[in-house]
């Protein structure tokens, strides 16, 4: 299954279908309203990141980085939110019960579910996301500790 900024694809109905023998809910695209804001989210972040770098202020690029990590940790806190929800609220009444087990699926890495191995990793957007705000950290990094000028008076 692959999370997108504002769908869901893959093998889903496979992963419904499996999953309703634990007691998971179903997964929907509709249950998750973050996908009606995302693309704005993204878009404001693009944004601002293309003012602060035509801007060229020093301050501007601070808050760009404070920005991204702000969003990062936002999307990540609510990813494993869902998640915690998702694996530890199951059908009382489901076919298969492990008493004490807990079927949260893992926020970055591989985890062992049963039979199963779940992996969740990102993918080439995610990616994308870590490598802008590495560049960024460079950036701030080589104005805060080579540069001569100063750029805010």
């Amino acid at each position: 299954m692959q999370i997108w900024l504002a769908k869901i694809t893959g093998d889903v109905e496979i992963i419904n279908g499996l999953n309703h023998y634990i007691g998971m809910k179903e997964i929907d695209a509709s249950m998750f309203p973050e996908f009606a804001v995302m693309p704005w989210i993204l878009g404001g972040l693009i944004g601002f990141g293309v003012l602060a770098a035509t801007i060229g202020r020093r301050y501007m690029v601070w808050i760009f980085l404070l920005l991204l990590v702000s969003a990062g940790t936002a999307g990540l806190v609510d990813f494993y939110l869902w998640g915690y929800d998702y694996g530890h609220n199951l059908d009382p009444h489901a076919a298969i019960k492990v008493p004490g087990m807990a079927y949260q699926p893992p926020l970055i890495g591989t985890k062992e579910l049963l039979n199963f191995i779940a992996y969740s990793a990102p993918d080439w957007g995610g990616w994308l996301l870590a490598t802008s705000g590495l560049m960024v950290i460079l950036v701030v990094v080589r104005e805060y500790f080579f540069s001569k000028k100063v750029l805010i008076k």
